[in-house]
């Protein structure tokens, strides 16, 4: 193992000593009770199947015959979930062929960033997580599975499955992905669409051509954004089967990739020789591969807050410095969009996550003695599956790059460190995403612009008024303020001005994006304007200095004298749009550092 991997590892381990010990023995205590129909009385165990055919009826009156769980985020207006619409019935088929009952336990909402952002739906978003989570609890609560498949894609909805499962962690359980959408218009000409109509040079029918060009189809959305990222996790913990990230959706591999996960999740039941509960593969090791695998290839910011509630859900306990220390010796191996110039097809045509994985693990960047769902060792996760005469096997992927633009191999990086940074100073704790930023943009020194709201900048671009140099500051956007919803919007507007050639950057408590791009961006900072941090007191004018070489983010005002000043407060919280139902999540929430969740009390 590489030294540093080791050390963060080890203290990440000392660190989550006794919240973990206490996970797996709750995990434990579950388990020795037995399958929970055993323990059903007869009518409740009939209630559990009296809508299911004779045959499935057969198969669950015997108490010998497994029953694995869907829990599924599908609905027909979200592109990555519409291909989930297919899928019970391939599982309940497949689990049929070995003498097993699959039942539908229970949905989850699945709501799109790319549809809300800048819209009020958008505060409900980082708490759809914990929603998520709770309705993933309810559909297992009925403790009469043996095993569990969880369909879910983008956002929240991934992080959401894992906290939700995890709190039936004595359970196999195996995620099922759908697959992203085939590529569409380039990226690079979305973004110009983009900048000109922020510019007010392109028109709205221009626009929504563009756009509908880019997102056309059934399947994730093709840049690396959160929704990708969470698929790139889902193979670092070894909660997928191999190499199923990114095999597009409505084929004949994706369909037997959905069939052999219920047969797996089977075969590691309780009872046999193979059991691997969900509570055993997430642990300390899989978790640092997750973030090994975030940093290589540039992912979503938005992990820094979903790793840490993640692994709160499994006893594990997380820390930026974690995040910051793996960053500094992991290499940036992958370039893509927003990172680079392709997608997320190019970048499974390149090599894919068994090529990451294979250069992480042979670097000691990635620890291989972990348990996942196929079985022993992340190396099950180098392979690639294909269709032979229609069986589905699994081959060795490549092990060099098919595309130095997109792939490049640890010894010769596109950057010597991983793509975040963790950012410290008299105004808090931020990070940033640092992978698609020019070296001459991670030093940005300039007086604040201060702004409650993304409107309030995005009417003061549009009046001409950011033609110069400065930061703006965009605060009372906090999981307390208003939950935490993205800025991406913002990212036109100030992608202009950096194109212009002003100096120009972003510090916020509030989120930007897993489409995070070259805007110098301190997000997520902490302690939030809502909860009188530092950055309730600034100033129009207050010059401040976002170092990401150094990892710092200073304000040129004494500290008393700033914090001696009148405190600016949040506004009233907003109702409509569902928004009034979540303000005991907005109360619970914790800072952003221990995840942004309403679920878990105060470390």
């Amino acid at each position: 193992m590489h030294p540093v991997t080791a050390e963060v590892t080890e203290r990440i381990v000392e660190r989550s000593r006794e919240t973990r010990a206490d996970y797996l023995a709750r995990m434990e205590a579950v388990r020795s009770a037995g399958t929970g129909r055993a323990k059903l009385s007869c009518a409740n165990w009939a209630h559990a199947f009296a809508a299911e055919s004779d045959g499935t009826k057969a198969t669950m009156r015997d108490p010998t015959a497994p029953n694995v769980a869907i829990v599924s985020a599908y609905n027909d207006m979200l592109s990555a979930h519409q291909p989930l619409e297919r899928f019970p019935a391939i599982i309940k088929a497949a689990a049929r062929e070995v003498g097993a009952a699959a039942q539908f336990a229970g949905g989850v909402p699945a709501m799109c960033d790319g549809v809300t952002q800048g819209r009020p739906g958008m505060e409900l978003s980082l708490f759809s997580r914990d929603v998520i989570a709770m309705a993933t609890a309810v559909a297992l609560t009925h403790d009469a599975f043996d095993a569990a498949l969880m369909l879910g894609i983008c956002d929240k909805i991934v992080p959401g499955l894992t906290m939700g499962a995890l709190s039936f962690g004595h359970l196999p359980v195996i995620f099922v992905p759908g697959g992203p959408m085939t590529s569409g218009v380039s990226n690079h000409e979305k973004a110009r669409v983009r900048a000109l109509y922020a510019q007010g040079q392109a028109t709205r029918e221009e626009l929504l051509d563009s756009e509908m060009a880019s997102y056309h189809g059934p399947g994730t959305c093709t840049f690396y954004g959160t929704a990708n990222s969470n698929q790139m996790m889902m193979e670092m913990t070894g909660l997928h089967l191999p190499g199923s990230a990114f095999v597009h959706p409505n084929t004949p591999l994706r369909d037997a990739l959905v069939a052999a996960a219920p047969k797996r999740a089977i075969e590691i039941r309780d009872g046999t020789n193979a059991y691997t509960p969900m509570g055993r593969v997430v642990d300390e090791k899989s978790l640092v591969n997750a973030l090994a695998g975030l940093l290589a290839t540039g992912g979503s910011t938005n992990h820094t807050l979903h790793l840490i509630a993640m692994g709160r859900a499994a006893g594990v306990q997380l820390t930026w410095e974690d995040f910051d220390d793996l960053s500094r010796v992991t290499p940036l191996i992958a370039r893509v969009y927003p990172n680079g110039s392709e997608d997320v097809n190019a970048f499974q045509a390149a090599g894919g996550m068994a090529y990451v994985i294979r250069q992480l693990l042979d670097a000691g960047l990635a620890h291989d003695d972990v348990m996942t769902v196929a079985g022993p060792g992340l190396r099950r996760f180098q392979t690639e599956p294909f269709l032979d005469g229609g069986k589905l096997v699994w081959r060795e992927g490549t092990a060099k790059s098919l595309n130095d633009d997109i792939l490049r191999p640890v010894d010769n990086p596109f950057h010597a460190e991983g793509g975040l940074r963790l950012l410290n100073g008299p105004l808090g704790r931020a990070v940033m995403k640092t992978s698609a930023v020019k070296a001459d943009h991670m030093v940005i020194e300039a007086p604040a612009v201060v702004f409650d709201d993304q409107d309030a900048l995005h009417a003061a671009f549009h009046r001409g008024e950011l033609n110069k140099d400065f930061i703006a500051v965009v605060r009372f956007q906090g999981p307390k303020a208003n939950g935490m919803p993205e800025l991406h919007n913002l990212t036109p507007s100030l992608s202009v001005l950096l194109d212009k050639g002003f100096k120009v950057a972003l510090v916020t408590d509030g989120r930007m994006s897993g489409a995070s791009g070259k805007v110098p961006a301190a997000i997520h900072l902490t302690p939030e304007a809502a909860d009188g941090g530092p950055l309730a007191y600034i100033r129009d004018g207050d010059v401040i200095r976002v170092d990401a070489l150094k990892g710092t983010l200073e304000i040129k005002v004494d500290r008393n004298q700033l914090m001696a000043r009148e405190r600016a407060m949040a506004p009233a919280s907003a109702a409509g749009y569902g928004r009034e139902l979540f303000g005991w999540m907005r109360r619970a929430a914790g800072p952003a550092d221990a995840g942004a969740c309403s679920l878990f009390e105060a470390a």
